[in-house]
């Protein structure tokens, strides 16, 4: 059933500024024996970024492998890069339960998160109606958080556009993280904004450009986790209006995703990592050769940075 009334809500739309700019997504090493996150790793990948122009760091979210770490694993996590990064951290805390999904992002607000990133419940498909009661249910458990909508259709059960801007209008979250890749989706929250405040982030770097420049808030991008040159090189031009420098930097991020996709999400992003001097940590499964990859990577890292200076 639709929201009634948009306005009657127990939370009052958010009146904090948008989040906005460049979020890199962090990978998430995890050490060569057992299952559990390699903490000392994945802090030198934190210092890294924070060395880089980006805006922030999102943690824990699909890039960062959230499902192969228990409950207790990501808060320790979560607890840690809050307390070293010098920029500002958005963790998803999306759980395969409501319960779990609370649970989680009541510490992480504890710890100090700039916002919280929800998708559905993972692993089995829900009905609109069950993921509006969801979301609903999560806003009401945690009123004081900056709740951000998390549409990751590739790996979850998608968020419908119509459902999403029908929460979006009720006020009670600060924004969307839209990783679909599809631009009608983001055309019709575009739409929606003229007349809603909320912040529309692309989690899809594949249109991250032309998003961008058509009004889109920022990026929570993979491709920053490793090369956050190259991205926040794209949302400077962006917000110059130069969409010919957008562009020309757009075939250098095409490249780079061409290889990516050669692998499993996020295998080639950790190697990528790895080759920039940073522990990747074991894989879910052992990779293919990488020496292809490594061979372009080479190559393209001194290329790509010169084009960014």
């Amino acid at each position: 059933m639709p929201i009634s009334d948009p306005n009657s809500t127990v939370n009052p739309p958010f009146s904090a500024a948008p989040i906005s700019g460049v979020w890199a997504a962090v990978v998430t090493p995890r050490r060569e024996t057992g299952h559990e996150i390699d903490i000392a790793a994945t802090l030198d990948v934190i210092d890294f970024l924070n060395e880089s122009p980006i805006t922030g760091l999102s943690i824990l979210g699909s890039t960062g492998e959230f499902v192969h770490f228990d409950y207790e694993q990501r808060l320790h996590l979560m607890r840690f890069a809050m307390k070293r990064s010098q920029k500002p951290v958005l963790p998803n805390i999306t759980h395969s339960s409501l319960d779990g999904t609370i649970g989680i992002g009541e510490q992480a607000l504890d710890y100090g998160a700039a916002g919280l990133l929800a998708m559905p419940p993972y692993y089995f498909r829900y009905s609109a109606d069950d993921i509006r009661r969801y979301y609903l249910e999560l806003s009401d458990a945690l009123p004081d958080a900056k709740l951000f909508l998390y549409n990751i259709p590739f790996f979850s059960t998608p968020l419908p556009i119509d459902l999403a801007c029908e929460l979006l209008a009720t006020g009670r979250f600060a924004g969307i993280k839209d990783s679909s890749g599809d631009p009608a989706y983001y055309q019709r929250l575009l739409k929606l904004r003229v007349t809603n405040t909320f912040s529309l982030i692309i989690g899809n770097d594949c249109v991250f450009g032309e998003a961008r420049l058509a009004g889109a808030d920022g990026v929570v991008s993979g491709v920053a986790g490793a090369l956050p040159e190259l991205i926040c090189a794209m949302e400077r031009a962006a917000m110059a209006g130069q969409a010919a420098e957008v562009a020309k930097l757009n075939l250098l991020l095409s490249e780079a995703i061409s290889w990516l996709d050669k692998f499993p999400v996020p295998v080639a992003l950790k190697r990528a990592v790895r080759l920039r001097g940073f522990a990747e940590g074991n894989y879910a499964i052992p990779p293919a050769s990488f020496d292809a990859f490594d061979a372009w990577f080479g190559e393209y890292l001194p290329r790509m940075l010169a084009a960014t200076k």
